[in-house]
């Protein structure tokens, strides 16, 4: 047999290497091209990568972009996380943008909201270790150290009772700095000359409240605080208030009047708060009685009150106190009790502050981004019964139309039928869509476009509190939502508003695009806005909107894009109108670098 002769080949040695190489290349490619589809690696990669390209604000265009991308929903297009240093980000209480900012009476503490081209369009993720809240009532004594890991508080309040860290958790004796054996005793000692039980005060505000222990306890009461404090060396006192399921948000008295409509609290409380009530001709003090419901009352406990080196401060509160014919009731250690007059017919007087009372076009109630005012607002102003002792007591203040609600066009016909409505609509939400109302799943609600707070009206038996906003440019009804018993306050929802992340289980929007139109055209995204709502929800809470099959679709497209799972349904049957309903839940997900 003979031999197979072969043809040697022809190509070089130089040649084989280089064919080598681009083989090597070409598996290399393919190798990584698999490592990149198929392992978590290529996830956490493309997320960098998307990442930078988000979190790029030198681009408004670029942004813009992928907002339109996301509420097309034409293609898939996820919302990424946020860095893991956001995890407590607040837009609008930013202490790095805002230190650069006028300290005159504060204002660099107040809200100061970056434009959306300056935002990152990022969801902001839980931090390390996060768990699923602890429910309420426990959630009042105890919260998860890992949901906020923020040792300060306890460490320089905790021998005056604030909190402190126990095992896993923070745990809250309930105390304040002055009251370090406990809000319950304080709050009975106040009941020996305010009627702090029977339903006489129902709705109090409590200023630079720490971590909301007085407001926590009041609700024991049936009294509903709105506890608010700035952005502070004390971090997260307000994330702390919340975590426990009590009412709160940030706020500081600075230049402008707070986000509350006038005469609208029984109680306003300060423990220690520190403002200085008597300055700038005393501004704050008529801010307090701008506030404070005819016949209401007024606690200061602290500071200057009978305090050391404070002698003309203290002088100096007593002395427009006297000015406003408030009445002194009781003044025991540093803690002084005021009721305040049932009409205007104080002033004018002769005062050594000169107040004077506003002119008859001031509206009290007028309080989204509205300059302090050196005058003493008119309860004239206001029609019908207002005063603390005339005003129906808690519960049938809920129920009973409030005089301010007659004061509008066919007032008392739009109040009835909107209660009605509301009250249906809530059972629907609980019998046919299994929305955990009533449920310890769901404290802390929000109803981000309120009216006349009938949505919460409908939750009075369950083991909630609703936030009503009532949106700057919509009519003004947030006054009738005090006169019911109930709390909220103004807001725009072309801003971020003013809570930490992660501080609502429940948020409810009826008519979510009338938030952000204004004759028809829109004002800011849509997907701005929902990506706020998501900074604000918990992971595993839910939200509920109602509007047209239309911007439903829009909206559920949106929801896509930041990690909810939504699902629509159909309006109750005894409901008119071409209403859908969106319910969806946010994942409860984390950074990788936080998941293992």
């Amino acid at each position: 047999m003979g031999h197979l002769n072969l043809p040697i080949s022809k190509r070089s040695p130089r040649q084989w290497r280089l064919l080598d190489l681009v083989s090597a290349a070409f598996f290399a490619i393919v190798f990584i091209f698999l490592l990149l589809v198929f392992t978590p690696l290529g996830d956490s990669m493309a997320a960098s990568g998307r990442q930078a390209l988000l979190l790029s604000t030198s681009d408004p265009g670029q942004r813009h972009r992928l907002a339109a991308l996301v509420e097309l929903g034409t293609q898939p297009v996820a919302i990424e996380a946020c860095s893991a240093d956001s995890v407590d980000h607040m837009p609008c209480e930013d202490p790095r943008r805002n230190s650069q900012l006028s300290r005159e009476m504060n204002f660099y503490r107040e809200r100061h909201c970056p434009l959306p081209d300056d935002t990152p369009l990022c969801l902001i993720p839980p931090p390390k270790g996060y768990e699923i809240p602890v429910q309420w009532p426990e959630s009042l004594h105890k919260v998860w150290h890992s949901n906020m890991p923020h040792n300060k508080i306890a460490e320089r309040k905790g021998h005056q009772g604030w909190m402190k860290l126990e095992g896993p958790h923070f745990i809250f004796p309930g105390g304040g700095t002055m009251f370090p054996e406990g809000a319950v005793p304080y709050i009975e000692k106040l009941g020996q000359y305010i009627p702090i039980s029977g339903g006489t005060i129902r709705t109090a505000l409590d200023m630079g409240c720490g971590v909301a222990s007085f407001g926590g306890y009041l609700l024991a009461e049936d009294i509903l605080t709105v506890s608010f404090a700035p952005r502070d060396s004390h971090k997260s006192q307000i994330q702390f208030a919340l975590e426990r399921g009590i009412p709160a948000f940030v706020a500081m008295l600075g230049t402008r009047r707070l986000p509350f409509p006038g005469f609208s609290f029984d109680l306003v409380h300060c423990s220690r708060c520190l403002v200085p009530f008597t300055a700038y001709n005393a501004t704050y003090f008529l801010e307090v009685d701008r506030l404070l419901r005819p016949g209401g009352y007024l606690v200061i406990s602290g500071p200057p009150v009978r305090w050391a080196n404070q002698d003309k401060e203290w002088d100096d509160l007593q002395a427009v106190a006297r000015s406003l014919c408030y009445e002194i009731i009781v003044v025991e250690g540093s803690t002084a009790i005021w009721k305040k007059p049932l009409g205007d017919s104080c002033l004018p007087n002769q005062n050594e502050f000169g107040l004077e009372l506003c002119d008859e076009s001031d509206d009290p109630s007028y309080a989204w981004y509205y300059k302090l005012k050196k005058c003493v607002s008119r309860t004239s102003t206001v029609k019908g019964e207002l005063a603390v002792g005339t005003i129906p007591k808690w519960p049938s203040r809920l129920t009973k139309v409030p005089s301010r609600a007659t004061q509008m066009k066919n007032g008392i016909d739009v109040y009835e039928a909107d209660t009605r409505r509301w009250l249906r609509r809530v059972a629907y939400y609980k019998n046919s869509l299994n929305i955990k109302l009533g449920t310890p799943a769901i404290r802390n609600v929000m109803d981000m476009n309120a009216f006349f707070g009938g949505f919460a009206a409908a939750l009075k038996s369950d083991p909630v509190w609703v936030m009503n906003v009532v949106p700057a440019r919509k009519p003004p009804t947030l006054a009738v939502i005090y006169d019911r018993g109930l709390i909220g306050v103004y807001h725009d929802w072309c801003e971020p508003f003013s809570t930490y992340p992660r501080t609502y289980d429940l948020i409810h929007v009826a008519g979510i695009e009338s938030l952000i139109k204004d004759q028809g055209k829109n004002r800011c995204s849509l997907v701005d806005l929902m990506v706020e709502m998501d900074r604000i929800l918990r992971p595993q809470g839910t939200v509920v909107v109602r509007d047209s099959p239309e911007v439903i679709d829009k909206v559920g497209r949106i929801a896509r894009a930041i990690k909810w799972t939504a699902t629509i349904h159909e309006k109750e049957p005894e409901s008119h109108g071409r209403e859908k309903i969106l319910v969806a839940t946010k994942k409860f997900w984390k950074l990788p670098s936080a998941s293992h």
